[in-house]
């Protein structure tokens, strides 16, 4: 099998996942098209770009606005999977070694078994990265992204990652420290995340995401 026949069905695997999770907060794709080795795929128009675009302009996220994609109405959408697979296990286990890996756990990165709990790490990561305006394991926007094996080592070597108490609230931080533990174990389950005190705090509260993403400016590539 060649590079390129694995790859296509990577993509294969991705558009089945988005058709079948029938889900509001993730980019759709409507349609796909196989001409000539080349898979295209058409989906659902983010006019504020994504996370990356979205932090270039706001710098930091303020705690009830935090989000992974933003749309000028303000929907919050879920898009490229990579190469995230269909986990046959009951207990979704898996050994392989995918992703983007700033945000993996330490147990992906050691090449040890991992679960959906490795998720809970990475939304941890991103979620901190959105309220402080720079990666989570660099010290200082001055100091540069930092390479490859130095970050793959502070991540399974050093202690992780937290939220500053003096800067954000004591249920944000807490937070933070339930996805951000070394041992899996140690994460909260999403089902408890959902009714943590840093969730509740504004689930009464008027958080209108439209006028966040509204005040934003569509990223300088994308069409006017």
């Amino acid at each position: 099998m060649n590079i390129q026949e694995e790859v296509r069905k990577q993509i294969v695997q991705e558009v089945k996942i988005n058709q079948a999770s029938q889900c509001p907060h993730i980019v759709v794709c409507y349609h796909s098209f196989y001409h000539n080795g080349v898979i295209s795929l058409v989906l659902e128009y983010m006019d504020r770009g994504s996370l990356v675009d979205v932090m270039k302009q706001v710098k930091t996220i303020l705690e009830p606005y935090l989000a992974v994609v933003c749309k000028q109405k303000g929907e919050i959408k879920i898009t490229d999977f990579g190469v995230s697979a269909m986990l046959a296990s009951s207990k979704g286990q898996r050994d392989t070694f995918v992703g983007t890996y700033n945000y993996m756990s330490p147990e992906r990165i050691s090449g040890r078994t991992y679960d959906y709990s490795s998720d809970i790490w990475s939304l941890g990561m991103v979620i901190l990265e959105c309220a402080i305006g720079r990666f989570p394991c660099i010290q200082s926007e001055d100091q540069g992204s930092p390479k490859f094996y130095e970050l793959l080592q502070a991540i399974v070597g050093k202690p992780p990652p937290s939220a500053p108490p003096d800067q954000f609230s004591p249920e944000f931080c807490s937070f933070i420290s339930c996805c951000i533990q070394k041992d899996p174990r140690d994460r909260m389950p999403s089902t408890d995340l959902l009714i943590h005190p840093f969730i509740k705090k504004f689930e009464d509260k008027d958080i209108d995401l439209a006028i966040l993403a509204g005040s934003l400016e569509p990223p300088a590539n994308f069409p006017r």
